[in-house]
């Protein structure tokens, strides 16, 4: 890995928020040796991506049948047909940057984060669906790190760094990242000692609605969520019950279904280490957090909500799938694939993708 390192009012979706909990809590009802029989029992259906060399860890899925992907050897794939079938849309140039975020608007229009130090770290758009490929960000800075970026709308969004001078970084766009620009960092709290994002999953910082964003930390003595409620201007920190004090551990991803209810997982990412309190849940817009009474049993690096449902949740890990049927207070393994990140689009499309180019699609 390296240094280190996403409420329907009418009958019809309260109907289809109830049918989808219940579809997923089928998953842990149902028997493992059971599950290939089960009648509508969900699962995550391998799809045959052709690139089994690459680690995907940016993911963004826009529906059930269109999803990005984005990965190790500056790899991007498109699916526009459920995964049957996918189009190499890699950017020209790019085979020795580390892609480890996408977020795509639609079909035809996505931006894609690479990471790493100094120029490594770079940012690229396309308006026609990967034919063409604009890099409309390089980072000068060698004392910089992007980790991840989230997007309010199709045209705001924010990328961030590891600590510059002692302090998050924090990238803007208002053109939906066709250019960037440094936020000043007068409002932003100071790191602690080895503090840093993860760049895990994407999910290192993540929005909802159109002002609010949340930033994850690990590697400090202290694991800890910074909030902004004015588009990464001003932040405020807040520690979570996530163990850290190691450069291996902490929070590595966060997923808030509105400005109020989020969700934090993470661990120690080292294969042969503990992840005990790998899961803590806010009820507050991230002002504090606490602990998951029924934590996953190891570390996990993506989270997503599941779209119309106020209880319902995933998280994925090298060693399974975890589900929420009450808002993140308990979670049960439902799957032992591995996966690195996790995202679900407002059709109900939830797509999961890892290493090996393992990409999946949640199916009933």
């Amino acid at each position: 890995m390296g240094k280190k390192r996403q409420v329907g009012r009418t009958y019809r979706s309260v109907a289809v928020a109830i049918a989808c909990g219940a579809a997923l809590a089928a998953l842990t009802a149902v028997p493992a040796q059971a599950r290939d029989t089960a009648h509508r029992a969900p699962h995550w259906e391998l799809k045959d991506s052709g690139a089994a060399d690459v680690r995907f860890r940016g993911l963004s899925a826009v529906s059930r049948n269109t999803a990005w992907v984005a990965g190790t050897a500056g790899t991007v794939l498109r699916t526009t047909d459920g995964g049957a079938s996918w189009r190499n849309v890699s950017p020209p140039g790019a085979a020795d940057l580390q892609f480890r975020d996408i977020e795509a608007f639609d079909a035809r229009r996505a931006v894609v984060l690479a990471i790493g130090e100094g120029e490594a770290s770079r940012v690229y758009r396309t308006d026609d669906a990967g034919v063409t490929w604009t890099e409309s960000f390089r980072n000068t800075d060698a004392s910089a790190f992007y980790d991840c970026m989230t997007f309010f709308d199709s045209r705001h969004g924010l990328a961030m760094s590891d600590p510059v001078d002692g302090k998050f970084r924090i990238l803007s766009t208002g053109d939906g990242g066709r250019s960037w620009k440094v936020l000043p960092n007068t409002g932003m709290p100071a790191a602690l000692d080895g503090e840093a994002g993860f760049a895990a999953s994407g999910q290192c910082l993540v929005s909802s609605g159109p002002r609010d964003v949340w930033l994850a930390t690990g590697g400090g003595a202290r694991a800890r969520v910074l909030h902004s409620a004015d588009r990464g201007l001003t932040w405020t920190a807040t520690d979570t019950p996530i163990p850290a004090g190691d450069p291996a551990r902490g929070v590595f991803a966060l997923a808030f279904r509105d400005r109020t209810h989020g969700l934090a997982v993470g661990g120690n990412y080292t294969a042969d280490q503990p992840s005990p309190l790998a899961a803590a849940v806010s009820g507050d817009g991230g002002r504090t957090w606490r602990p998951a009474t029924t934590p996953p049993p190891a570390y996990r690096s993506g989270v997503t909500w599941v779209p119309r449902s106020r209880s319902t949740a995933l998280a994925v890990g090298p060693t399974g799938t975890d589900l929420t049927t009450d808002a993140g207070r308990t979670w049960k393994t439902v799957d032992t694939g591995s996966y690195d990140t996790v995202d679900c689009a407002a059709d109900l499309g939830c797509w999961a993708a890892g290493e090996k180019g393992r990409v999946a699609r949640l199916e009933d």
